[in-house]
């Protein structure tokens, strides 16, 4: 009796497995999510909300349920091992935002609520292989954007104080303290209207110009081309590494599971053969 339940479990996860593997499975999440996002969306209109209050609230109860039972299809799959499910980290992020769409969107929590369900919209990023590609590719480029930003934080320091020590006279709106000049530099480094700050420099200081051209080059074409080059390099190791893993030979778990499902299909098989040799020998 024990082998019989193993073994209707093993085929409950097989099913399972074979439903999460499925194109469609993966499409209907995909367009859950759409059509929460499109709700999410219709909430910030007030007259939306006056007349569809509790057809928008019963969408997005239907829309939570079918979260909760495709991360119950998902752990079921693992058979009797569902832990596994939270080995991967897409996985744990998609739990997270099912047990906080659970908080109550009345009451005190009722704004944080809110905030949850526009959090929905991000399990596009885990529903596409290429948007998780690039999500890794931003997270394993950190490190390298920490030096990238203290190397830019040194010489926005030093462009700072020099600026302090040269303009504070001349221009004191721009130049008044060091964190103004600061707000300022980072205002030259993305182009908004920098020039009017380097000419007004200019109608004392006529070489001040160079201060302004070194900076622009150190602090926007030099830095935010560091930038690129690390996130680009970082993206091409990705690819490299999902090429290898779709490379590697199959685990022992996978032969055991395909095995498995073969020796299963054998018996259907010899079954089916053995009632019609029995069928045949009652006709005859």
């Amino acid at each position: 009796m024990s082998e019989i339940s193993v073994t209707q479990k093993r085929g409950f996860a097989e099913q399972c497995r074979r439903l999460v593997d499925a194109p469609v499975f993966n499409q209907v999440i995909i367009a859950l999510i759409s059509v929460n996002a499109v709700v999410v969306g219709l909430e910030t209109s007030t007259w939306v909300l006056e007349r569809f209050s509790s057809t928008l609230h019963g969408i997005n109860q239907l829309i939570l349920l079918a979260f909760m039972v495709e991360a119950a299809i998902k752990i079921a799959a693992h058979g009797n091992r569902p832990w596994r499910y939270f080995a991967n980290g897409w996985n744990c992020f998609d739990f997270s935002i099912i047990v906080l769409s659970l908080i109550p969107a009345a009451g005190p929590m009722a704004t944080l609520a809110r905030l949850v369900r526009v959090l929905r919209v991000l399990r596009l990023v885990s529903a596409f292989p290429e948007l998780r590609l690039l999500v890794d590719t931003l997270l394993r480029s950190l490190p390298s954007m920490f030096h990238i930003s203290l190397l830019m934080g040194i010489i926005f320091y030093i462009y700072g104080v020099a600026g302090y020590f040269l303009f504070h006279e001349i221009d004191p709106t721009h130049w008044r303290s060091l964190p103004i000049a600061l707000l300022s530099l980072f205002r030259i480094v993305t182009f908004e209207d920098w020039t009017d700050i380097m000419y007004t420099a200019m109608e004392s200081m006529p070489y001040s110009w160079i201060y302004f051209l070194s900076f622009v080059v150190m602090g926007a074409f030099v830095m935010i081309n560091l930038f690129i080059g690390v996130v680009l390099n970082n993206l091409e190791e990705a690819k490299l590494r999902r090429l290898d893993e779709l490379a590697m030979p199959p685990s022992q778990t996978e032969i055991l599971r395909e095995l498995r499902a073969t020796q299963e299909s054998l018996a259907r098989l010899q079954k089916r053969l053995g009632d019609m040799g029995d069928e045949k020998g009652s006709e005859s």
